[in-house]
């Protein structure tokens, strides 16, 4: 049997705090000292899929107090390995500041009204709730995604759609930040949901620090569209990497899809057929994602005036930039960098999506 599951922090383990607070849960996140920590439930739901489960406690362990909780307390079935001990039950959801539920094994859809009662409570109290994978469906049986943006992994996407038809369920996405509500695709999108709510609170600095000692990329491009099941071509050698890595390295130019075409050496018809065979996407919309990437980095990381990051990342234009940033984002250049930008102030907390 598992242990129980608990990370806490001590003030004097937390770096140094920077800028001003503008959210309550960015500022108990933040909170050190004598103050009260970021509380972070974790709840177990029976067959819960312990990768998920995980996650929060690997890459939040440090900024936030996280903790396991369960419907009753003592064992938890999991869906692969032994049982999980968990010392806490609902209770544990009545305090916390965030509240995260890892995805559970569908056998077990919907979980017991107590467990909803108390989601439902916590939400109206004013704590952030979050799921990973299948994890949605506890907060849509709550009533908690009716209206809201959200998402799952994509194998159940269609069913979380058809059960919470005023949903807005995108199944092509790795995870969505719907403010006080955020979603994540299957399994290892739990990482970049749990790094994501790092940037939202502590910004970029303790997000990247976060998925250097995890060794896994801070920000992941493109959606789950990437993994969908679908024919993939025998590996011949004849694969669109070579012309993908090369765009990557001509960002900076006025790339079009018979350029890219010419240097695969294929038909414009045949590189949009093997592009979306290998991304699940068209080629053009993959080289305006990539563009997007390559913007937030420079957003991030740099004090380059908006008009010169569109030049870096081909968009000619800052307008140009701001009309792809917004589509992708939900948000514009300067309200990105002013919330991720490493220029010595702690993150807001307005949403990205």
């Amino acid at each position: 049997m598992i242990p129980a599951m608990r990370a806490a922090t001590a003030a004097g383990d937390r770096p140094a705090e920077r800028g001003r607070e503008t959210s309550p849960h960015a500022g108990a996140a933040r909170r050190g000292g004598g103050g009260a920590s970021h509380r972070v439930a974790v709840l177990a739901l029976p067959d819960v899929v312990l990768f998920d489960l995980a996650v929060p406690f690997q890459l939040l362990g440090r900024h936030y107090d996280v903790e396991t909780c369960a419907p009753v307390p003592g064992p938890v079935p999991t869906t692969y390995g032994p049982p999980l001990l968990v010392e806490r039950g609902l209770d544990a959801l009545a305090d916390a500041d965030t509240i995260l539920v890892p995805g559970f094994d569908p056998a077990v859809w919907p979980p017991p009204p107590q467990v909803l009662d108390a989601l439902r409570d916590a939400r109206a109290r004013g704590a952030r709730v979050a799921s990973i994978c299948t994890g949605a469906f506890a907060l849509g049986a709550a009533g908690l995604l009716d209206g809201r943006r959200a998402t799952t992994h994509w194998r159940y996407a269609a069913r979380l759609a058809a059960l919470h038809p005023r949903a807005q369920i995108d199944p092509d996405v790795l995870y969505v930040d719907d403010g006080d509500l955020l979603t994540s695709a299957g399994v290892a999108a739990g990482i970049d949901l749990c790094l994501h709510l790092l940037r939202r609170d502590h910004g970029v600095e303790a997000a990247n620090a976060a998925a250097r000692q995890t060794v896994v990329a801070p920000h992941r491009s493109g959606g789950q569209a990437q993994f969908i099941e679908r024919a993939v071509p025998a590996s011949d050698g004849d694969g669109l990497e070579a012309t993908r890595a090369w765009a990557l390295r001509h960002l900076d130019e006025p790339l079009t899809v018979a350029q890219l075409a010419r240097h695969a050496c294929c038909s414009e018809r045949t590189l949009a057929r093997r592009f979306r065979q290998e991304t699940g996407t068209t080629p053009l919309r993959w080289l305006h994602a990539q563009r997007v990437d390559h913007a937030r980095r420079l957003l991030e990381a740099s004090v380059l005036p908006i008009e010169a990051v569109a030049r870096r990342c081909g968009f000619g234009s800052a307008a140009i930039l701001r009309q792809h940033f917004r589509r992708a984002t939900a948000t514009t250049p300067t309200a990105y960098r002013r919330t991720f930008g490493d220029d010595g102030h702690v993150a807001t907390r307005r949403p990205l999506r």
